[in-house]
């Protein structure tokens, strides 16, 4: 079977108009629940067990047997660990129908957690289509909720989308379907033109099938803030020559995370009008096993002019964002954000829902950090610790790609970027997992654009809309 890459491949519930007739879910805090109730609800809710515990539901009947009202227990919604996105259990817990929400503590974020929480990734097998739909909730910005739950489907769709069908070819086809979609322009770099200008990039997806390429997109008027998103955009990685074993390179089909991060970002941005100059850098390639592989101990010139050592082919995500941070840092915008899946050390200090954060740039950490708490895209700022520069140095070249020992490697690889944007001082670096291990409330199991909305509500935060 032949899968375009354009293809629809996952499908997320619609927001219905608020006229729509439709069974209503009452959202309900631990405490004092049955004060909302009438005897009769009580007593069957009673029967049933339910408590208003967070995540729980009771269906009540009407008189002829239908169903009357859905109860949503919220559990104590201000409890430490509470999660805000809790109303994205109920698209998968709710019959097919039409719902209304009563009683929900902030309307937006349920109805974003609805939609986020309908997410099926639908391309290798069939789904049933039908789903549990919720009637806009009066007063929010429903075209804007729908907008960030279809953006994120985007990237989710990229990440889970297996290597076989989703290389550097591919993510350049849904970058250019972006762009024609916004009206952005696109240009592409590969071939002689790659090697000569990105040799970090060209270096790494040499050994590929599937050649390696640049993808460059910008939108917005020219004497708007310029803000560049930069992805990391390898579509598989073997490790290289240094090759991953076979466990680890189970979820390699993610490593393009961080493409799919600035390309849903993008999607929102451009979707909301703000008044910037965006420009999206992807440095796509696939990270392969041939004879024509760099190698360990290979010395290569990067885009700005800065040797590298290769202490390990499998540190290949920080060679190719190098050479795009370059050409981002050459036109010094005002802001630069990169997004990738990194390092393991990462996930090691954070696990796999907190993101590692690294800047210099204080106003902008603490920009940052509103921003994930608005989102309820939560990141975590790590240091940029100076000092562990020295654990790159490199005896025969201006330093190496990896650090000299088992220490900071989250921290070092920030570092190592960090010395090719150096014109650019509100830079921030995302290290990331891209993933959901398992499901919760909002973000199923499978892949996920983490700090995408973030960056979103970032930016919107900046630059109006």
């Amino acid at each position: 079977m032949s899968h375009s890459a354009a293809a629809q491949t996952s499908s997320i519930a619609e927001l219905l108009p608020a006229d729509t007739p439709a069974i209503g879910v009452t959202c309900l805090r631990a405490s004092g629940w049955e004060d909302d109730l009438t005897a009769t609800e009580r007593a069957f809710a009673w029967a049933t067990g339910f408590s208003a515990k967070a995540g729980s539901l009771a269906y009540l009947p009407a008189a002829d047997g239908s169903l009357s009202r859905v109860l949503f227990g919220l559990g104590d919604p201000d409890a430490p660990g509470a999660d805000p996105l809790i109303a994205g259990r109920l698209p998968t817990m709710l019959p097919v129908g039409a719902y209304h929400l009563d009683g929900a503590p902030d309307p937006t974020t349920a109805t974003l957690a609805w939609l986020l929480g309908s997410y099926r990734f639908d391309r290798y097998r069939k789904g049933d289509g039908a789903k549990a739909c919720l009637v806009t909730p009066e007063g929010i910005d429903g075209a804007e909720v729908t907008r960030i739950a279809r953006a994120v489907a985007l990237g989710r769709d990229l990440v889970n989308t297996p290597a076989n069908d989703l290389g550097p070819a591919e993510i350049e086809t849904a970058a250019r379907a972006l762009a024609e979609r916004h009206g952005a322009a696109i240009r592409v770099v590969q071939g002689d033109e790659l090697a000569r200008e990105f040799p970090l990039i060209q270096a790494v997806g040499e050994a590929a099938t599937r050649p390696p390429r640049l993808i460059d997109l910008t939108w917005g008027p020219e004497d708007a803030p310029r803000v560049t998103l930069v992805g990391k955009g390898v579509a598989f990685d073997t490790g290289g020559l240094d090759i991953k074993p076979s466990a680890a390179m189970l979820l390699m089909k993610k490593d393009m995370g961080g493409s799919a991060v600035a390309l849903a970002t993008a999607d929102m941005v451009m979707g909301a009008g703000l008044n910037l100059r965006l420009r999206v850098l992807i440095p796509a390639v696939e990270n392969a096993v041939a004879g024509n592989a760099f190698r360990p101990g290979d010395v290569l010139r990067s885009r700005a002019g800065l040797t590298v050592e290769i202490g390990n082919t499998d540190a290949e995500g920080r060679l190719i964002l190098a050479d795009a941070l370059a050409l981002a840092d050459a036109e010094a915008p005002d802001l630069i954000l990169d997004f990738s899946t990194l390092t393991g050390a990462a996930r090691v200090a954070l696990g796999p829902d907190l993101p590692a954060f690294f800047t210099e740039d204080e106003a902008l950490a603490q920009e940052v950090a509103q921003a994930g708490a608005r989102a309820i895209d939560p990141i975590w700022r790590m240091p940029l610790h100076q000092p562990y520069a020295s654990m790159l140095d490199s005896k025969i070249a201006d330093l190496n790609n990896v650090s000299n020992g088992p220490f900071a490697g989250a921290i070092t690889a920030a570092l190592f970027l960090r010395r090719f944007a150096p014109k650019t001082k509100r830079h921030g670096h995302f290290d990331l997992y891209g993933w959901n291990p398992s499901s919760k409330p909002a973000r199923p199991e499978g892949g996920e654009v983490q700090t995408a909305r973030l960056a979103y509500a970032l930016l919107k935060g900046l630059y109006g809309g």
